[in-house]
């Protein structure tokens, strides 16, 4: 296929030039022809790195969404302007790919999924871990019916210390939350993924301001200022789903626990087990013996990909891309992301009044 996609990019800061558009100039099916970023020297910088020549900078997304050859934008923003650059870019006639979490608020996600589906445009939200070698490989199993019906899980995101100092990752107001909407968010949906099964029925959960009143705390990232830390240093929740199968969930930037790990799962089934604790292990019982398989998913580049050598991130703006040019399902449908962020949410209103939160 010779089409090539114009894109446009809102939010030209980490995440952006970090990985969308590191993966997405490597695509012979993708031209980018627009940044924006209220600040105008990052939109500068990026387009300088990334775009055709001729590209156009805006420090306005209204202004980038009014050109009507943008085909593709992608939202790279904080969380609590997803839903109204999202909701426009739709009406505005873009396909659109917005980072995770879908929006700050369950409300607000919703307000995008209904948005999509009125649209004759696609949405995914960028939870790349599932684009990892070993989530591919498990997710197959999965869904190979491997592990039988997965009734038990855990979704891991545990930092000991490593807690985000820079941008607006501790501002509540912006993010709508700490560990448990940034990392937490990419646990769980690994997780729901892997189970299929995005029904829940009640969750219960408790957020923590532990260690984040702490001054001079040792970080991975340098100190942080107590005073600004104004987000939870750990989250955890029991979420049961329709079907009585049970997801613990935790996550944490600050904890006292040498058990660390993120973005990572582990299942129990009828059949079989899996964990992403230390590499990809599946665990079963075969002729009256209890055996345990390592598996090596990170020899000759991605699974399923013809044995070529492509990152994580490559795949992910790949397949996203390619999903356009086909007209095919995103991997990541927006039905999904919005039940992800309503869990989170339940379980962030489950720590604030005492009680769990059921499901209509």
């Amino acid at each position: 296929m010779n089409k090539k996609l114009k894109v446009g990019i809102i939010g030209c800061g980490g995440i952006a030039t970090g990985k969308h558009l590191p993966s997405l100039s490597k695509l012979k099916t993708v031209e980018l022809t627009a940044f924006c970023d209220v600040n105008i020297s990052n939109a500068e910088q990026a387009a300088k790195k990334f775009g055709i020549e001729g590209a156009r900078i805006f420090s306005d997304y209204n202004e980038l969404l009014n050109e009507t050859s943008i085909e593709v934008v992608h939202i790279c923003t904080p969380n609590d302007s997803h839903a109204d650059i999202a909701i426009a870019a739709l009406k505005a006639g873009k396909h659109v790919n917005c980072e995770k979490p879908m929006a700050k608020t369950a409300a607000d996600a919703r307000r995008m999924y209904e948005a999509s589906k009125i649209s004759d445009k696609k949405l995914t939200i960028s939870y790349q871990n599932r684009f990892r070698a070993d989530s591919q490989y498990l997710n197959q199993a999965c869904r190979e019916g491997e592990l039988g019906e997965i009734y038990f899980a855990k979704a891991h995101a545990i930092r000991r210390r490593a807690v985000p100092t820079w941008g607006v990752f501790l501002d509540e107001e912006k993010q709508g939350g700490g560990p448990l909407i940034d990392i937490g968010t990419h646990a769980l949906d690994l997780t729901l993924w892997m189970m299929d099964n995005y029904k829940p029925k009640v969750v219960l959960g408790t957020a923590f301001h532990k260690l984040s009143k702490r001054e001079n705390a040792a970080n991975a990232w340098g100190p942080w200022d107590p005073n600004e830390f104004t987000v939870e240093d750990s989250a955890f929740g029991m979420i049961k789903m329709e079907n009585g199968a049970t997801i613990i969930l935790e996550s944490s930037w600050a904890l006292n626990s040498l058990d660390e790990g993120e973005a990572k799962c582990t299942l129990a089934g009828t059949e079989g087990g899996a964990d992403m604790k230390d590499g990809l292990r599946i665990n079963g019982e075969s002729r009256g013996k209890l055996f345990t398989n390592q598996i090596q998913t990170n020899v000759g580049g991605v699974a399923f990909y013809d044995g070529k050598e492509e990152s994580d991130a490559d795949l992910e703006m790949r397949l996203w891309i390619d999903s356009i040019l086909y007209d095919t399902e995103p991997i990541v449908k927006p039905k999904q992301a919005l039940v992800v962020s309503e869990i989170l949410e339940a379980i962030y209103e489950s720590s604030k009044t005492g009680k769990a939160v059921y499901f209509e």
